[in-house]
């Protein structure tokens, strides 16, 4: 058996990518699925088209390589956290399109919880934070909103899954519904200190146990695929929330190690080992993925809008034809002409939490170009990535050495410098960007005996790019200055 599949459900796009036992990529396919959005804040998908997306993105990238079922020996899923999905246990057909986890539709939910003083009791269990960015409220408004949902599911007729959980279920044929243990610590409904669904926390959010998929370690056989849909017979042993996924995938196995992700939304991770920690700077606790069957954990700070901000530029705004092209369109210009942009379009994340900011574009005047509001976006991701890290060296008192970074606008080194220079720290870039499917890769290897172990995937890591800071800290502190200005006038756009 020669290869690994990953299977990398994201936000936008469902992707499978095949790697060999170097770690390389051999093949990939990608196919984008369409975005609702109902009313204002609200976002979802088509669970069906999750599916055969991502079924007929596999069957691709095994053709691409000339390879048959028989030659993988295992297969990873990683995925977008927190979208909820509710589906039919006797059908598997959803009750529901998927609330996916930028939606902000229970926000109110959350204040009502918060005022009645139930956000201390959620976090010292969870290590979140009561926002609508969850699991749990999902599930709540599909059960409230969707007609006789609350008594099927009373009546143990549905089941809860987020992508992880509902890809299993249909790949296995409905044998095993599952979920990891980072997955289910996104949810609002798990024990991450005892590591086990919680019955207050289900009684406080109104979801039936019955709904629930059982917790699985991340690296471990859990099943087989009995479909007939290309592979038949290959094991499952992987499974990792994204953020997750591409910790594990940069190596960021030790305390203190961290990563920056960079796909529709901005993810910085930090492991921070073996014992749950409570955040004293907004940030949350989450657990990490193991090879080691046993609960470790990771500070979080999670910026909803990175990518994001390219695709709305492509698609809303039509500045660009597509995403490659922003990097061009940045460039044609030598800095932002003054323009400062906060995408907060669906809120803020971490540090700030604030379901209510609004996007915010300043600066402008009557020689801006498309080229300075392109550069003001691929700037706003930097800074706000600068926001989280400071919020990180502020929780542990220990400041990064470098910032690993990975995803699809890590390839950009237009942006990947000018985060060297906000930081003020190098940025290192590894061969293998896609470290995402790569560490859903590592997890299902690990667990089935492709790869040896630990040492022998750090023997196979070469080829980091690495980006020296080269602003200097007067301008640095003055153009930080002057982005966090213009985030706490998008907190107040609606006063």
């Amino acid at each position: 058996m020669a290869y690994i599949l990953a299977l990398d459900q994201g936000t936008t796009s469902s992707r499978a990518i095949l790697f060999d036992e170097a770690g390389s990529i051999v093949a990939v396919a990608q196919h984008e699925f369409e975005q609702f959005y109902p009313q204002p804040g609200w976002v979802e998908h088509d669970p069906m088209e999750i599916l055969t997306s991502q079924l007929s993105c596999a069957v691709e990238a095994l053709g691409k390589a000339g390879a048959r079922p028989r030659d993988v020996a295992a297969i990873g899923i990683t995925n977008q956290r927190e979208t909820v999905v509710v589906w039919e246990r006797e059908t598997g057909k959803p009750i529901h399109p998927a609330i996916v986890w930028q939606d902000r539709r229970t926000a109110q939910m959350c204040a009502a919880l918060e005022e009645g003083g139930l956000g201390e009791t959620i976090s010292a269990k969870t290590g979140l934070v009561l926002d609508p960015y969850f699991s749990a409220t999902k599930i709540r408004w599909i059960l409230d909103n969707v007609a006789g949902a609350r008594e099927r599911a009373e009546r143990g007729e549905l089941a809860f899954g987020t992508v992880d959980s509902w890809l299993i279920w249909h790949l296995t044929s409905g044998m095993r519904h599952v979920t990891d243990v980072t997955n289910a610590s996104r949810t609002l409904l798990y024990n991450i200190v005892k590591g086990e669904w919680d019955a207050e926390l289900l009684r406080i959010f109104g979801v039936p146990a019955s709904m629930l998929p059982e917790v699985v370690w991340s690296s471990d056989r859990i099943g087989e695929v009995t479909t007939s849909l290309g592979l038949g017979g290959v094991a499952i042993a992987g499974i990792a929330g994204d953020q997750q996924a591409a910790l594990f995938g940069q190596l960021c196995w030790n305390a203190g190690e961290a990563k920056n992700t960079y796909g529709t939304g901005c993810f910085l991770l930090q492991n921070v080992g073996t014992e749950f920690v409570r955040s004293k700077h907004r940030l949350i606790t989450t657990l990490a993925a193991s090879a080691h069957k046993r609960r470790e954990y990771a500070l979080e700070g999670s910026i909803f809008i990175g990518g994001a901000v390219v695709q709305w530029l492509r698609d809303n705004m039509r500045l660009i034809g597509s995403s490659a092209e922003v990097e061009a369109l940045a460039a044609s210009v030598p800095d932002t002409g003054g323009v400062v942009f906060v995408p907060a379009f669906v809120g803020l994340g971490a540090p700030h939490w604030d379901p209510h900011a609004g996007g915010l574009l300043i600066g402008l005047r009557r020689d801006t170009k498309p080229g300075h509001i392109a550069r003001a976006a691929l700037e706003s991701i930097a800074f706000q990535v600068a926001d989280v890290l400071e919020a990180v060296h502020s929780e542990t008192g220990t400041p990064l050495g470098a910032l690993r970074v990975d995803g699809g606008a890590a390839v950009n080194d237009l942006m990947m410098q000018f985060q060297a220079d906000v930081l003020g720290v190098p940025v290192v870039r590894p061969r293998v960007t896609e470290t995402t499917a790569l560490g859903a890769a590592y997890l299902a290897g690990l667990a089935t005996g492709f790869w040896a172990g630990p040492d022998d995937l750090r023997a196979k890591r070469e080829g980091d790019v690495r980006f020296e800071p080269r602003m200097d800290a007067n301008e640095r502190a003055e153009r930080r200055g002057r982005w966090q200005r213009a985030v706490e006038r998008s907190k107040n756009w609606s006063e």
